[in-house]
């Protein structure tokens, strides 16, 4: 009796490898829309880290506010304690206290930081001196890229708000004074308006 040999045919054949490569093709199409998303989301993470990172710099800064003026530049005048002008070279200047001094080092547990944006860039200045000349120079730290602006509102004991500080009727008097609070509006091209307000001075 002669045995009938079994096995896959052509088309069999054909039909097996056309699913195969529609299911691989699929797998592949699933795989890469994961990596993709993985990679977005990492992106968006990042990206939060930074703005909390600025952020909270910036509330730092502000909420250690020390009514320390400081020498200009030159040694000829004094700039205010909280600095804020639409003329000036940066968006904030500020006397903060709490600088860490771990090695003991003999300097001032206050710092002079400044504030500003330079090719969409949030750069934060600080200096190792708080009565500076120009051989001081400044180490500079990029906060937070891809930042379309960066405005202060100042308020005084009263409520009463204002874009620059010290508010321009106190005169001189305004040198060591602090805004009771502050409103940071950081506006970024992917997150619109991020706006936060600080209690700075009781």
């Amino acid at each position: 009796m002669l045995r009938r040999n079994t096995g896959f045919t052509l088309i069999e054949v054909l039909v097996a490898l056309a699913v195969f490569g529609v299911m691989s093709m699929l797998a592949y199409t699933v795989l890469g829309s994961t990596l993709s998303n993985a990679d977005y989301l990492t992106e968006r993470m990042e990206r939060l880290q930074s703005v909390q990172r600025a952020m909270r710099y910036l509330s730092s800064d502000l909420m250690q506010a020390s009514p320390r003026p400081v020498r200009s530049d030159l040694g000829d005048s004094y700039v205010p304690a909280v600095y804020s002008t639409l003329s000036s070279d940066f968006a904030l200047e500020i006397t903060h206290g709490g600088w860490g001094n771990p090695a003991g080092l003999p300097r001032s547990t206050l710092q002079r930081v400044a504030y500003r944006i330079e090719e969409d860039d949030l750069l934060r200045y600080h200096w190792g001196v708080l009565d500076r000349t120009y051989s001081n120079e400044p180490i500079i730290t990029v906060l937070l890229e891809g930042v379309d602006s960066l405005f202060f509102r100042f308020y005084d004991g009263t409520g009463t708000g204002s874009e620059v500080w010290p508010p321009q009727q106190q005169g001189g008097s305004g040198m060591r004074l602090r805004p009771r609070a502050v409103e940071i509006v950081l506006s970024l091209p992917d997150q619109g308006e991020i706006t936060r307000l600080l209690e700075v001075a009781p």
